[in-house]
């Protein structure tokens, strides 16, 4: 078993396992030390716990709760498994829902809501998507608890106040968007919770706060690519990229061309944008 974490915050913690066990291996007990959601994106396992045996397999989860002994094995299940685990504090937990009842059920089978969360989860940890990692962990939990609970999704009802506070953050995250921002930076500077202000800032300007981040960063780099001729790498590291691939796949999600192209079609070049028309009308 490896474990790899991807993610450290102070509400959410995010590791990436991958056990290589096989039918011969001797499962041992293990116990879990936190509420946790663990999404399996690969392979499959069984897991007994609580005198219930679970059978795991791609995009079911593993629920953890504090304290738990559970023991996996793997003897009828060949080539090991991959997960994605969420580890959650608890005070988020007693915001979202720490009933043991919904903690204490050791696995929940593959749903369509859930699934399609975790493989975002995934994509978010691999790169792969504007959306923060922290934010769909959380998303995540509190879907979790609302669908086991057996709970309706309720949309957030903001005042006018509050309104004012996700504008405000809004317009202070574009300010500062060419620094290290997280979900946590940005609810602590409007004076929320970090669940809280995610559901917030989501629900009045449609947009989570990296997604929001992100495309501010990328707005930026766009209105440098078109006014001069910096070089694309101080472009990318000066609006808040970390690395140069990161900004090129970013951007060309964005614009449909790359940052060399859209500063070529800034420049007058009909033809990288006739191009882009006619890839979007026969999609």
């Amino acid at each position: 078993m490896t474990a790899t974490t991807i993610l450290q915050r102070g509400a959410v913690s995010v590791s990436d396992y991958r056990c290589t066990a096989g039918p011969s291996d001797k499962p041992f007990a293990e116990q879990h030390r936190c509420h946790s959601i663990s999404y399996v994106r690969k392979g499959s396992f069984g897991c007994h716990s609580r005198g219930q045996f679970h059978e795991l397999v791609p995009g079911s989860f593993l629920i953890g709760h504090p304290g738990e002994e559970y023991t996996c094995h793997h003897g009828h299940h060949g080539g090991g498994d991959e997960c994605l685990a969420i580890f959650l504090a608890p005070e988020l937990v007693e915001t979202i829902g720490d009933d043991p009842g919904i903690w204490q059920r050791g696995s929940v089978a593959p749903l369509a809501d859930l699934m399609v969360l975790g493989e975002l989860a995934q994509s978010a940890a691999e790169g792969r998507s504007d959306i923060g990692l922290d934010e769909v962990a959380q998303i995540l939990a509190w879907r979790f608890v609302e669908m086991v609970s057996g709970r309706s999704p309720r949309r957030l009802q903001a005042g006018a106040r509050d309104r004012l506070r996700a504008v405000r953050a809004a317009l202070w995250i574009d300010a500062h968007s060419a620094n290290a921002i997280d979900l946590e930076t940005a609810a602590r500077q409007a004076g929320l919770s970090p669940f809280y202000f995610l559901r917030l800032f989501s629900n009045v300007l449609g947009v989570t706060p990296h997604q929001y981040l992100m495309r501010s960063r990328l707005r930026h780099a766009a209105r440098l690519l078109a006014e001069g001729d910096r070089a694309v790498t101080d472009i990318a590291l000066d609006v808040g990229f970390g690395d140069l691939s990161n900004f090129v796949r970013s951007f060309h999600r964005a614009a449909g061309v790359s940052p060399r192209g859209f500063r070529q079609a800034s420049r007058g070049d009909r033809k990288i944008l006739q191009d882009q028309l006619a890839a979007s009308r026969a999609q």
